[in-house]
């Protein structure tokens, strides 16, 4: 039986569920595909698990260092099923309101089941308990995100191995964790494990870790990682494994002068995502892909089939939550109040939850440089902050790059405490377009991360 709807939403992450909820609102009646649970990423294996044991693991962490502050401890032993535990509560309570929140709004039907393109405005629901639907309508939006990508390392599949998904399900400290990819979800894990008591090795391939920021972030988070006994091992990749009993694997690397082999007992796969998108027949829709099998879309996110749009992961490019949402808001205002918004030249913050956080927007020095910006680069480390001394989170630095003749500010690094607050107070500095020269003159409470900003463009005077 074919079945027409206002509009057909593929997915339930941080994009698809308040489009769903918008478009019903408006009157549109409106399916709401999601092949495995409500939330998507961000709820179920991403942002909110990941952030929840982070937190475990700081907390295991300042314990063991509270002496520094007068504060006397027993010994620190974490327990992973509590941590799992706690975990998977906050997760339940994010994704049963998210689901409650869709199953009563009116207009709206939330269909469990895998979805595939039968043509250009048909959709095809294989349901979990076998039955088949037909959808369809001229407006359609994929948001179905991505997944982890497995490199072809000799014995990977053969001596078993942990994704950013699975690592979050174990329920005893891992004894030596080798992980495979030193970028934001590599060094996330490295740490938070290494807080739990793991032994860590990070191996990447390329010549240092985070090689898209600053050469001195990355600098300072690889000496941060080591300082807390993190091993990092940098041009280098992993050639071979291989079982060596039950609690032992043999790792061979290729690349570097000195270390070609170690042990380890798990192993975390973390050297990027790639597109979700195979499993939908997107050629029967005629809808077109990049050479990584990300959906293309113009600049409102509507791919070459008219009707049809592509919004978060599953597009390409940056792949965080918030812009997924942001694209959801581009979405809906263009369709439903009649906009004209792009998403060209928006401004893209991120932050890796490391300890210090590193918050980023704008561009690097190096980003500058190519463009051929005249600009100058200042910082002010951390140990020079009053309120970071005084709550002993005295490492990392902020970064900021301006441009010499307007004196805006271009982009900004910090790798601080509370160090996506900070960010996020320059991100809105950029864009108000207030110069650093203002900020250098601010008034910021005292004692706060933020007042930092004043002696940063002192620099500069």
């Amino acid at each position: 039986m074919l079945k027409k709807y206002d509009a057909i939403i593929i997915g339930s992450g941080q994009a698809g569920n308040p489009l769903a909820k918008k478009l019903a609102a408006a009157g549109k009646k409106t399916a709401l595909i999601e092949k495995n649970r409500v939330g998507g990423t961000c709820i179920n294996v991403g942002c909110t698990p990941t952030k929840t044991m982070v937190a475990s693991a700081k907390v295991a962490y300042q314990t063991r260092n509270a002496q520094v502050m007068g504060v006397l401890t027993a010994k620190v032993s974490v327990d992973m099923k509590v941590v799992k535990q706690r975990k998977d509560d906050i997760v339940t309570l994010f994704r049963d309101g998210a689901q409650r929140g869709l199953e009563k709004t009116k207009n709206l039907d939330l269909i469990f089941g895998e979805a595939s393109f039968l043509g250009k405005k048909q959709v095809q629901v294989k349901r979990k308990d076998g039955k088949q639907l037909t959808l369809q309508s001229d407006l359609i939006f994929i948001d179905t995100g991505a997944e982890t990508i497995i490199p072809p390392i000799n014995g990977l599949d053969d001596v078993g191995y942990l994704t950013s998904t699975s690592i979050l399900d174990l329920q005893e400290v891992p004894k030596h964790l080798l992980i495979i990819g030193g970028n934001y979800i590599g060094l996330e894990f490295g740490q938070m494990f290494r807080r739990f008591g793991s032994e860590v090795t990070i191996v990447e391939r390329s010549e240092r870790l985070l090689k898209g920021e600053e050469k001195e972030i990355s600098a300072a988070v690889t000496e941060i990682l080591k300082d807390e006994g993190i091993t990092v091992l940098t041009s280098r990749q992993v050639d071979k494994l291989s079982r060596k009993g039950k609690n032992s694997i043999s790792v061979t690397l290729k690349g570097g002068k000195n270390l070609k082999q170690l042990q380890c007992t798990h192993v975390l796969v973390a050297v990027g995502r790639k597109s979700s998108a195979e499993s939908l027949h997107l050629k029967k829709a005629g809808v077109k892909v990049d050479e990584k099998g990300f959906i293309k879309t113009n600049n409102k996110l509507e791919t070459n089939v008219k009707g049809i749009f592509a919004l978060g992961d599953v597009k390409g490019g940056p792949a965080f939550t918030h812009i997924s949402y942001n694209d959801y808001t581009v979405v809906s205002r263009n369709i439903l109040e009649g906009k004209n918004l792009s998403i060209k030249n928006r401004q893209i913050p991120y932050c890796m939850f490391t300890d210090p956080q590193l918050g980023r927007i704008g561009l690097t020095s190096e980003q500058a440089k190519e463009q051929k910006i005249k600009h100058k680069v200042v910082s002010l480390t951390m140990d020079k902050v009053g309120r970071a001394i005084e709550t002993n989170e005295s490492k990392g630095l902020i970064m900021a790059v301006v441009d010499v003749k307007s004196k805006k500010i271009l982009g900004a690094s910090v790798l601080a405490a509370q160090g996506g607050e900070i960010m996020s107070v320059l991100q809105m500095a950029m864009a108000g377009g207030i110069t650093y020269e203002q900020l250098r003159y601010f008034i910021f409470a005292h004692p706060t991360y933020a007042e930092a900003l004043n002696n940063l463009f002192v620099e500069l005077d």
